[in-house]
């Protein structure tokens, strides 16, 4: 279960924030007020939510997972990918640092962004992918290693991260489209499969027995709520332009 979150407002430069996609320009204002409704119902869901303020410098600033994982023994910052990101981390280790009585960091020449690993009770699952290398996973699962956990990498061909295309749901479901369904290391879990079509919907987030998922994907609603979750709705259209999506946008723990 979580308690808390950690979110980071947009700020106005998102419109420049790094994409892949042809889906235009972030409308601003519009990202402000979904936004606000991603942080209620994630306060529907029983937590409290730290909000950082906007940072101009960064204009992918608001997709706060890349700066760190959390996880029940210690906080481990990251050293983003993408160049134009590794700023952004300074501002969140001081605030974790509230939390967490120890904070790990990953250092060059290994890199990790946090959209690229995924949970499953004490083992994590790290995707090896433009932003995130072999020596990052390395040390990622070095530090794991020390507090009884372990990590496993898993190498992408087509996804931007991890979780852009799978999500751990608890109750060993895992949501997951593309190249992940027939993976090895997948097939001990529930898979509920994600059509191509409305391969965004697989980046959605369980908290605390809700599952919140991207607004406009009615088939993807259809299952998860056919394997006994409630739902909870928020568009993301003007996050997507920039190819973030819900788990991006939240530290949870």
């Amino acid at each position: 279960m979580f308690t808390n979150a950690i979110v980071r407002i947009p700020c106005e430069n998102i419109i420049n924030g790094l994409t892949t996609s042809s889906l235009g320009i972030p409308n601003y204002e519009k990202a402000l007020l979904q936004h606000q409704d991603y942080i209620n119902a994630l306060k529907k869901c029983g937590l409290e939510v730290i909000i950082l303020p906007a940072d101009n410098n960064f204009p992918d600033s608001t997709f706060v997972e890349d700066t760190a994982l959390l996880t029940k023994h210690c906080a481990i910052i990251s050293n983003p990918g993408a160049y134009s990101r590794k700023g952004e981390v300074k501002e969140v280790k001081n605030v974790l640092k509230e939390f967490f009585e120890i904070v790990e960091e990953i250092n060059d020449p290994g890199t990790v962004e946090p959209g690229d690993i995924m949970a499953v009770g004490s083992h994590y699952y790290i995707g090896l992918s433009k932003r995130t290398n072999e020596s990052g996973a390395a040390q990622i699962i070095s530090i794991l290693r020390k507090y009884g956990m372990t990590g496993s990498t898993i190498k992408l061909k087509e996804m931007l991260h991890l979780k852009t295309g799978v999500a751990y749901l608890e109750n060993n479901n895992l949501v997951a489209c593309g190249e992940f369904i027939n993976k090895p290391e997948f097939q001990k879990f529930n898979i509920i499969e994600i059509d191509d079509d409305e391969s965004y919907a697989a980046n959605c987030i369980w908290v605390n027995g809700t599952v919140i998922i991207p607004k406009g994907y009615p088939k993807s609603k259809a299952s998860i709520q056919d394997a006994g979750y409630g739902i909870r709705e928020v568009d993301t259209s003007e996050f997507k332009k920039i190819d973030g999506g819900l788990s991006c946008l939240s530290l949870r723990f």
